[in-house]
């Protein structure tokens, strides 16, 4: 008598081909932070006070050395700290800088966050900061000074204000007066509500921007 023995196969053992979901995890599982944090980091903290509340946000951003003693050395941020007496705001402090925190780690361009920040409007209405700059909300005077830290090290090109852009400024209050300035449209390129018309020309009295007609 011959016994017939049939094995029976468990899903362990059966080959499960891995579909492009899966790779794509597991691929996102291995990629690991570009950036380490040192023991001690430098950085700059900068000040900001807006008319809507009666205490002041400070906002610290450290720095990471990558290429130290190279000749390619250089800095990139790598951590922010907001901190206000203000608890107003805390949650979404707190939410947002562990988020720009996360993506400074990451490495690679992070110059787009300051566009974003800065396209950001407050439904109550924004504000003019020290100096007669317009910001459409606290968050974009967030995103203005990590701009300004990126110029500062290098990691983006400033937007200086030239002889010529104070001049048109000076002209414009002279022809429109300051009410005339100060409610002036939105620009399309820096957000800043700093268009006015002169000489039969749109122009931005924050970034030079003109669109003649």
């Amino acid at each position: 008598m011959s016994i017939k023995i049939e094995k029976k196969i468990t899903a362990y053992e059966v080959a499960k081909p891995e579909d492009e979901t899966t790779k794509q995890d597991n691929n996102i599982a291995s990629i690991a932070p570009l950036l380490e944090r040192d023991e001690v980091l430098v950085g700059s903290t900068y000040k900001i006070k807006t008319p809507h509340s009666e205490h002041a946000m400070y906002i610290t951003i450290n720095d990471v050395v990558v290429n130290q003693g190279e000749e390619s050395e250089h800095r990139r941020p790598f951590e922010v700290f907001i901190n206000t007496k203000n608890m107003e705001h805390f949650m979404w402090i707190v939410t947002l800088t562990r988020i720009i925190s996360a993506i400074f780690r990451k490495g690679g361009d992070i110059t787009f966050l300051v566009e974003e920040l800065k396209a950001v409007f407050d439904p109550r209405g924004g504000y003019y900061k020290k100096g007669g700059k317009y910001m459409p909300s606290i968050v974009a005077e967030i995103g203005e000074v990590i701009q300004k830290h990126l110029v500062s090290i290098g990691m983006m090109e400033g937007q200086l204000q030239t002889e010529e852009l104070i001049a048109k400024r000076k002209e414009a209050e002279e022809k429109l007066g300051k009410e005339g300035v100060a409610n002036g449209a939105q620009c399309d390129k820096c957000s800043a509500m700093a268009v006015v018309r002169l000489d039969n020309c749109n122009c931005c009295l924050e970034c030079g921007d003109s669109k003649c007609g």
